[in-house]
């Protein structure tokens, strides 16, 4: 029997019941319905925070799924609770979920860690993890017939963001495949200086210029807890054949805390191709 990761933060950081829950995506989806969507998707950015309050961002990103054939969601994230060289992959099972299991795609988590050595299995990196966990309600309710790869980076290095870009792109030929990274941007200050700091992220992300978003972390990890797995998503993306960036929406925790004191930014953004 496969290990099934059961939720870390179900019935706190979302609701705990599948009503509830989808209920709360659908009304995120429906405000973001506006959002623009590329003819071809590739991978997107999302953030991981509480549904309240990053879920109307998230929105924006997931919107682009709505009517797409997809079989797999590679999901990468950071880790926020254990420290560790390279990747740590879940490649047997699945998560579960108040949507139901999301299983892993058991086939293509075994291409990829034949296709590097710094992913590996490190079960311990998963257990508390929300990164990717916060992922599962969108990609439940959009693609419910979806299997996924739930990768965990550890220390952010150039070298580790660079390496997991390549094995993506060499795994990717022939499936139907969405990368997703999953991060917040600067945390905890002040609104004004969290804007300054997201902008010059936002930048790199709308030019679509992954060196661009390495050189901005290697001088100040400070712009985003995912930085890495930011990169890593967008150098796939590139070399698998995305051609065009979009990101849909910024926000802020205090959009809806209303505290501007101590806020976390939030970004949501697509690569693929426009027409």
């Amino acid at each position: 029997m496969h290990p099934i990761r059961p939720p870390a933060v179900s019935g706190t950081w979302y609701p705990g019941s599948a009503a509830a829950l989808a209920s709360a995506v659908d009304a995120h989806l429906v405000r973001a319905a506006g959002a623009p969507r590329l003819a071809q998707i590739t991978a997107l950015i999302a953030p991981h925070a509480g549904l309240m309050y990053s879920g109307p961002v998230a929105a924006h990103a997931y919107h682009q799924l709505e009517g797409r054939d997809i079989e797999t969601v590679v999901l990468v994230g950071p880790s926020h609770f254990v420290g560790f060289a390279g990747v740590a992959i879940y490649r047997q099972g699945g998560f579960d979920t108040p949507l139901g299991v999301a299983p892993v795609d058991e086939a293509l988590a075994a291409r990829l860690m034949e296709a590097s050595a710094i992913v590996r299995e490190h079960p311990s990196a998963h257990e508390r993890e929300h990164s990717l966990e916060m992922q599962l309600p969108f990609v439940r309710r959009l693609l419910p017939r979806a299997s996924i790869v739930p990768l965990v980076m550890g220390w952010q290095t150039r070298e580790t963001a660079a390496e997991l870009g390549r094995a993506l792109a060499l795994v990717s030929s022939g499936s139907r495949m969405l990368l997703v990274a999953s991060s917040d941007l600067s945390h905890y200050e002040r609104a004004e200086r969290a804007h300054a700091l997201d902008m010059e992220v936002v930048e790199a992300v709308e030019q679509f210029d992954p060196e661009q978003l390495q050189a901005l972390l290697d001088a100040n990890d400070r712009h985003a807890c995912g930085g890495g797995p930011m990169v890593a998503v967008m150098r796939a993306a590139r070399a698998i054949g995305a051609r065009d960036a979009v990101v849909l929406n910024y926000a802020d925790s205090g959009d809806v805390s209303g505290d501007k004191t101590s806020v976390v930014g939030y970004l949501a953004a697509a690569f693929g191709v426009r027409a």
